[in-house]
């Protein structure tokens, strides 16, 4: 079980792309959260070991997460990025808890230390 390690954050431009990574492995659920300065950490995607996944309204459509378990890599695909999507993202890893939603930061235990993402006008 390794702790997650996030890459591949940036500047962008609004209307761009990104694509985050984290290596990490050996949970059976898997996440993406943002915090953008001065504000609260929200969870933006999860995937689960039976490949469903789980998006924040405000970013359907336009994230996409994934895994390569070959390469113990999950993956955020970011499209059609806004200013409003600046902040630090961060991967985690969990099990599903009973009670909460996939998008609940009480069922993640590891976190990596977040990579940037900053989008300009």
């Amino acid at each position: 079980q390794m702790q997650p390690v996030e890459s591949g954050g940036g500047s962008v431009q609004a209307g761009g792309s990104l694509t985050l990574s984290c290596a990490a492995s050996g949970f059976s659920l898997m996440g993406w959260f943002r915090q953008p300065l001065g504000k609260e950490r929200e969870g933006v995607a999860s995937l689960a070991g039976d490949g469903s996944t789980a998006y924040a309204d405000s970013v359907k459509g336009r994230f996409t997460i994934s895994q390569d378990i070959r390469e113990n890599t999950l993956y955020l695909e970011m499209n059609n990025l806004n200013v409003e999507d600046t902040a630090m993202y961060y991967c985690a890893t969990g099990f599903t808890r009973m009670g909460y939603g996939r998008l609940d930061e009480r069922n993640f235990q590891r976190w990596g230390q977040g990579t940037q993402v900053t989008v300009t006008s």
